[in-house]
């Protein structure tokens, strides 16, 4: 999931950008908790299909800057978010019900790549990190890969879309702290028992960066950050690569692994 940021300062620039970027108005067909602090918002209108690993910017009422929230599915005239409630914006977004409108621009953000395509790939999720890896299973499946998913959680009650990812991948191998569901520890720990020859990964970044660092195959990271404009003009959430400064929002928030310096 994509974070906001809170303490960025208000630029005339934001503005006009908001006016260009694709704007759409979408209708709420279902707002609802699947877990512990996280929703499930299923929207329809006119929107193109967005690319996995992209995000979207939200209007929220009464708050200057926009929420960007990673995509979870997306078909055209359909988009599925899920998110977990973190601050002001997502818990009113929470509060949103059906036949509510929502004003969003993207898709946004440079999204998961399929080429080449992996034949076995591994998908590791943290905790709502894992929502953006839905899409990703389902275009991995329809180009004819196999993929593995590895979701790790505080505890049970923080596990969704359970069903969806086990109709898509060959397996869902669950990682809980407090041992209440599946094995007991960090995803870390489960990685020399998985076989797999490509990963894709979303979630914090100690988890990222422990991912990186264990898995010796090359693989993509969607990086979790604080956002200020989330197109690239603030430069509130540029970081050092193996070329130079980049934009999450911009030139990521999906990286490859050899490009990221931890």
């Amino acid at each position: 999931m994509i974070k906001h940021c809170k303490n960025t300062k208000k630029a005339t620039k934001y503005c006009i950008f908001v006016s260009v970027m694709n704007k759409y108005l979408l209708n709420i067909i279902s707002n609802s908790c699947v877990a512990k602090d996280v929703f499930r918002m299923e929207l329809t209108g006119e929107i193109p299909a967005l690319k996995c690993g992209s995000f979207v910017e939200i209007a929220v009422e009464g708050c200057y800057l926009r929420r960007p929230i990673s995509v979870c599915a997306s078909c055209e005239g359909h988009l599925t978010l899920v998110y977990k409630i973190v601050g002001e914006g997502t818990r009113k977004m929470s509060e949103l019900s059906y036949g509510q409108k929502v004003d969003l621009i993207g898709g946004l953000g440079n999204g998961f790549s399929l080429s080449p395509l992996p034949a076995h790939p591994l998908l590791i999720g943290g905790g709502i990190g894992t929502a953006p890896l839905l899409q990703l299973a389902t275009d991995l499946r329809a180009a004819g890969s196999t993929p593995l998913l590895l979701a790790g959680f505080n505890s049970a009650s923080d596990i969704f879309l359970e069903k969806e990812f086990t109709d898509l991948c060959a397996q869902v191998i669950f990682t809980t702290l407090d041992g209440s569901r599946g094995i007991q520890g960090m995803v870390t720990e489960v990685l020399s028992s998985l076989h797999f020859d490509y990963f894709y990964a979303c979630g914090p970044m100690p988890m990222l960066k422990a991912v990186s660092t264990a898995i010796p195959h090359p693989g993509q990271l969607s990086l979790e950050e604080r956002m200020g404009c989330g197109f690239g003009i603030c430069m509130g959430c540029s970081i050092q690569t193996a070329g130079g400064p980049k934009r999450i929002c911009k030139e990521g928030p999906v990286f490859r692994k050899e490009e990221l310096l931890w």
